[in-house]
């Protein structure tokens, strides 16, 4: 803790308030969601294909929006957006624990991840222009922020909902509300230069952003390492609830700790170890190769053995959660660093938009794995899958780094001279 806040202390204010906000966003946001289908399904008694598009407007207004979020970043500064994004979780968790009717809780679930789309890339273009050169531990410790947040958004729900969801929800706005107010009255307006020389429209914002071929071709590449990431929301349950039955639920549970746990305690140490020994482009290829390899315990445990496929289940997932905290800040870094500094927030919010597309068409693709290699009694077809997608997305981005596509401009135009 001790090192978190020398690290923390040693970021401009602003900075230092971005991180802090985003544990208390993360903070909300996690005391709410995991138990939303829940009161959506038991307590309103909607039918499945009510509560699954409650929840995938949700996801489809915040994936969708989040290059409209980066623009206007870009357009009005960073401050507004956040503020906005704030105060639309504000009156969007306040709704979700209020009505009942089925359009009104679209409209409240669309107005909460509308509101993540103004914020994110906004919060993440702050952070790099208040870090300047040190970006990539900016980054790292702004991640223990956010992981912090995950990690205890689910307790602090647990313990209020035992009450009443009304008053999770109360409460999630209620913070909300409380950020609303505390980045208006100190976070200080700020953009990058290039706002004020940008194209003069939204359509030519885009056109440049769009005209960065590296900037699309890492964009792609890192596909395969959010897709990784979300199976602990998909696959490793999955996995948990074949192997324990209805105690699966308590032990994806134990997965989420877990994870968060491992970024919490080792981002810092395994961000600074990495910049030692690493080139920024070494280390994503590395950490992203961790996370490939992260499935291959599951691939050689056989099914039926429980014990063992808890520990397989624990070591994928620690595995797992450290490669993508080394990835993570030079992940992040690599953005800013291909957009020059220009349109950065658009950057950003493209970089989202892409990375959701693909979580989307790789989540439909591990199901249908799942589902074949059920069928053909061959779960490990699954694993080796995963663990073939992240060695593949090691391998585009270790090409994109040889052909010298991660570098900025002028680094490429004197490697080609």
């Amino acid at each position: 803790m001790r090192t978190l806040w020398r690290q923390t202390r040693s970021f401009p204010l602003p900075a230092r308030m971005l991180m802090a906000n985003q544990f208390a966003i993360n903070l909300a946001f996690y005391m709410l969601m995991p138990y939303l289908a829940t009161h959506l399904s038991g307590g309103l008694g909607l039918a499945a294909w009510a509560v699954g598009l409650v929840l995938g407007v949700r996801n489809f207004s915040q994936q969708g929006m989040f290059l409209i979020g980066g623009t206007l970043a870009d357009r009005f500064g960073y401050k507004a957006p956040i503020m906005a994004g704030c105060l639309l979780r504000t009156v969007g968790f306040g709704l979700l624990g209020w009505v009942d009717n089925l359009p009104a809780l679209i409209a409240a679930s669309a107005a909460t991840g509308f509101a993540g789309a103004l914020f994110n890339p906004a919060v993440r273009a702050y952070l790099a222009a208040e870090a300047g050169e040190r970006r990539v531990d900016a980054f790292a410790t702004f991640n223990v922020y956010y992981q912090a947040g995950m990690l205890l958004g689910p307790l602090v729900g647990l313990a209020v909902l035992a009450a009443d969801f009304r008053l999770v929800c109360t409460a999630a706005a209620a913070i909300f509300a409380v950020l609303t107010a505390l980045q208006w009255r100190a976070l200080p307006a700020r953009h990058t230069e290039a706002v004020g020389s940008a194209s003069g429209n939204v359509l030519a914002q885009w056109r440049t952003v769009l005209a960065n071929r590296p900037f699309l071709l890492f964009a792609t590449a890192m596909i395969g390492s959010y897709v990784l990431t979300f199976q602990v929301y998909l696959a490793l349950p999955l996995a948990a609830q074949d192997a324990l039955g209805s105690r699966g639920t308590w032990a994806t549970s134990g997965l989420f700790v877990v994870s968060a746990a491992v970024a919490v305690t080792g981002q810092l140490g395994l961000t600074g170890w990495a910049k030692r020994r690493w080139s920024p482009a070494q280390a994503l290829v590395r950490g992203l190769a961790a996370m490939g390899v992260a499935f291959l315990p599951l691939a050689l445990t056989p099914p039926g053995a429980t014990a063992a496929v808890i520990a397989a289940l624990v070591a994928s997932v620690t595995l797992l959660a450290a490669g993508s905290a080394v990835v993570y800040p030079f992940e992040m870094d690599t953005v800013v660093t291909l957009s020059e500094g220009r349109l950065v927030a658009t950057h950003y919010g493209l970089y989202n938009t892409v990375s959701g597309l693909g979580i989307t068409l790789g989540n439909i693709a591990t199901g249908v794995m799942w589902d074949f290699a059920a069928l053909h009694d061959a779960r490990w077809l699954t694993w080796c899958f995963l663990t073939a997608t992240g060695l593949a997305c090691a391998a585009s981005v270790a090409g994109l780094a040889r052909g010298g596509h991660l570098a900025v401009r002028e680094q490429r135009q004197l490697a080609t001279v």
